[in-house]
């Protein structure tokens, strides 16, 4: 599994959460999920939709590293880099339902 995350343009996450688009813009806006810029368009990592959701716990995990100074790249970084001690990606224990242990670590994480 690639650790690098694969973005999507927004409209495919709107199909994905069955969504319209401006509902799309809406999740960008309260940050339930992060949006950047890639080659001139918005796009969303696709690992942030599961089973045709939002991935549970990531709109806490996304508020908490933002309260710790984290930007929006910077929180995409930390969500997809493996870690041992996990095992795998933050992201992915997000998918798993582990968002209690993401959580404490995004905590930690501005400490």
């Amino acid at each position: 599994m690639s650790s690098d995350p694969t973005f999507v343009p927004l409209p495919d996450i709107a199909i994905a959460l069955d969504l319209g688009i401006t509902k799309v813009h809406q999740l960008v806006k309260d940050r339930a999920v992060l949006a950047v810029r890639r080659d001139g368009v918005r796009v969303i990592p696709a690992e942030f939709v599961h089973d045709g959701q939002v991935v549970k716990s990531l709109p806490a995990t996304i508020t908490l590293l933002t309260d710790a100074g984290y930007d929006d790249d910077e929180i995409i970084t930390w969500l997809f880099t493996p870690d041992d001690s996990l095992p795998g990606r933050p992201i992915d224990a997000l998918r798993e339902n582990r968002g209690t242990e993401i959580k404490r670590r995004a905590q930690a994480a501005g400490f």
